[in-house]
């Protein structure tokens, strides 16, 4: 493992230097040398507003390649599955809004909601654009009870599980679920390759456990698919505290104690063959074992620290042939898919959400009703449209690039997310 710590070591450095472009070369040629300690002086010299301002233009798509993708979205099957699509949206839109605003089916809150209003949301919204007209989704009403108050009315008999986001410090988000969450990962199920997620293959989920939706949602993924899942006993809001209390050696003891979890698992069950895994996480277990030795052929990852040089990284180093699936999630909205990788894209991180279930959009934050050109950077807006939950206009704690349609989805995407710039000063990962 001595050449992986290296190596390891070199990605973290190019990771931290401000002029580390994605995908870009990590041997260290004396040109990489310089441009890395003139960085550092950078680092040094520009105040947090122009230094990030300096990491966001290396994010930018390049010209040339930004002119022969709009060129292929241009021709006329593209544009027609645009047309489709947003004609699909649209219409979902009128559906859920109906749903959520009748008072026979609908949500407590949207209907306390309408009742202050001075028009009717079921007769005056007939598609996606029109959500403009709600104002912007606030996260402060996810917090504290009752949260029965987002349950429909037609879902009051059903199971109800909630599910919780953030909560470090304070009242942590609420939201409510029934299906949504297997419907998310049964659609997300599709994106896997078979050849290397194979059905009936056992899975392990190395991320957080709790009351947290995506370990029952991993759970679920490898039930769809025939599978068992293994958990491990993960607290994040732990790993949080410890390191705003400074204790980052205790914090690494932890992080040891689960991956010890995960390599016990391994090695006691040789059916798992695929997992999720955070990209911390994912780093940590390769510098214990081996991936291919331990028979994993397909890894499904998500989290903050999934740049496009972890991307490369994981690809040419950790994966060791197996399938790396990277994806962009939250309790709030489900689970946005990775383009497939192509050489062109030089291992940007590029996502597409769930129409017409989610949709993502960047836009500028000082006009967050205005979407940002294509290729230009913005934060991420989320709009969340099921028939368990709806929320319009909700502006997440991220930025990243507008992304053009692609032929698999024929809608905007999001490319390489991070953390909101603005945010980055109070915001705390942890093994994310």
């Amino acid at each position: 493992m001595q050449v992986f710590t290296h190596r390891a070591r070199a990605y973290r450095a190019i990771q931290k230097s401000s002029a580390a472009r994605p995908g870009g070369d990590r041997k260290p040629s004396g040109l990489f040398l310089f441009v890395f300690f003139v960085s550092l002086w950078f680092t040094l010299s520009l105040t947090p507003r122009e230094l990030s301002e300096t990491i966001t233009a290396s994010y930018r798509i390049p010209e040339s390649q930004r002119r022969k993708i709009m060129g292929a979205i241009s021709g006329t099957d593209m544009q027609a599955k645009m047309k489709a699509a947003r004609q699909a949206l649209d219409a979902w839109v009128r559906e859920v809004v109906e749903w959520h605003f009748n008072p026979e089916t609908g949500a407590p809150f949207w209907l306390e909601y309408a009742k202050k209003l001075d028009w009717d949301p079921r007769k005056e919204i007939h598609g996606y654009d029109d959500l403009d007209r709600f104002g912007f989704f606030q996260d402060e009403w996810l917090r504290g009870g009752p949260v029965r108050r987002w349950v429909p009315k037609a879902y009051a008999d059903r199971p109800i599980y909630t599910f919780e986001t953030g909560g470090s410090t304070g009242v942590p988000k609420s939201r409510i679920a029934i299906d949504d969450f297997r419907i998310d990962y049964e659609m997300f199920s599709e994106t896997l390759p078979e050849e290397y997620f194979p059905k009936g293959a056992d899975w392990l989920m190395l991320g957080p456990s709790g009351p947290r939706r995506l370990r029952l949602a991993v759970e679920h993924l490898a039930q769809h698919r025939g599978g068992i899942c293994f958990c491990v006993d993960l607290d994040p809001r732990w790993v949080i505290k410890l390191i705003k209390w400074g204790e980052m050696a205790m914090m690494e003891k932890y992080k040891q104690h689960v991956i010890d979890q995960a390599v016990t698992i391994l090695r006691a069950h040789d059916s798992v063959k695929c997992m999720f895994a955070t990209p911390k996480l994912l780093e940590a277990l390769c510098e214990k074992v081996s991936l291919r030795k331990m028979g994993i052929t397909g890894v499904f990852c998500g989290g903050t620290e999934m740049t496009p040089q972890f991307h490369r990284f994981a690809v040419e180093e950790l994966m060791e042939g197996a399938y790396f699936a990277p994806t962009y999630g939250n309790t709030l909205m489900g689970l946005a898919t990775h383009k497939p990788r192509v050489p062109e894209d030089n291992y940007a991180i590029i996502y597409y959400p769930p129409s017409p279930r989610a949709m993502i959009e960047v836009v500028d934050p000082d006009e967050p009703a205005k979407l940002v050109d294509y290729g230009q950077t913005g934060r991420v807006r989320l709009t969340t449209l099921t028939k368990e939950f709806f929320m319009p206009r909700f502006l997440e704690r991220d930025e990243a690039e507008r992304e053009l349609p692609c032929e698999p989805y024929p809608w905007d995407g999001v490319r390489n997310v991070r953390p909101f710039s603005r945010f980055q000063a109070t915001v705390v990962e942890g093994v994310y």
